[in-house]
């Protein structure tokens, strides 16, 4: 799907959903940058990593990596906790991993959770959110700057006109 299609069918509502269940807020920064990275990550398409299912969910988590670090830093840890709780997952990595695959809301939350983590503010300009993604959130084994100009400049231009 393209980007648009993912924010309006994806990501606004998931980002709703972890809003009400635990009082995560978004901006249209965040929005942007977890709409790139969702990009970059699974092309808007694939809930779990292709050809090796090793991430899930949109954003591409995986168990000893992201889902590890949203539930164990002081920052996310207690939202990351209320969001099982409403998903009714219980609050450990593999069980969080395998419920990402399917849970949009879950996947959202513990993306922009990731996200709440850094000690910089949401970047806004394409090459601090490259070094964003790439060195200190996402750290992709493979990384592919090629493909992030594209990614970042839809996102851009999606999440502004909603």
């Amino acid at each position: 799907m393209n980007q648009a299609e993912f924010l309006a069918r994806i990501q606004r509502p998931a980002a709703q959903w972890a809003l009400v269940h635990a009082g995560i807020q978004s901006s249209i920064e965040a929005h942007r940058f977890l709409l790139a990275v969702a990009g970059q990550e699974s092309a808007c398409t694939h809930r779990a990593q292709v050809p090796i299912d090793y991430a899930h969910g949109f954003w591409q988590f995986e168990k000893g990596g992201g889902v590890h670090g949203v539930m164990t830093h002081r920052t996310s840890a207690a939202k990351a906790r209320a969001l099982c709780e409403a998903a009714s997952v219980r609050f450990e990595a593999t069980a969080i991993w395998r419920a990402i695959e399917g849970h949009d809301g879950l996947a959202y939350g513990f993306a922009r959770l990731l996200l709440l983590t850094d000690p910089y503010p949401i970047p806004v300009e394409q090459h601090a959110a490259w070094a964003c993604y790439a060195l200190r959130l996402w750290r992709p084994g493979k990384p592919h700057p090629q493909t992030w100009p594209v990614w970042w400049q839809g996102a851009g231009l999606t999440s502004s006109r909603a």
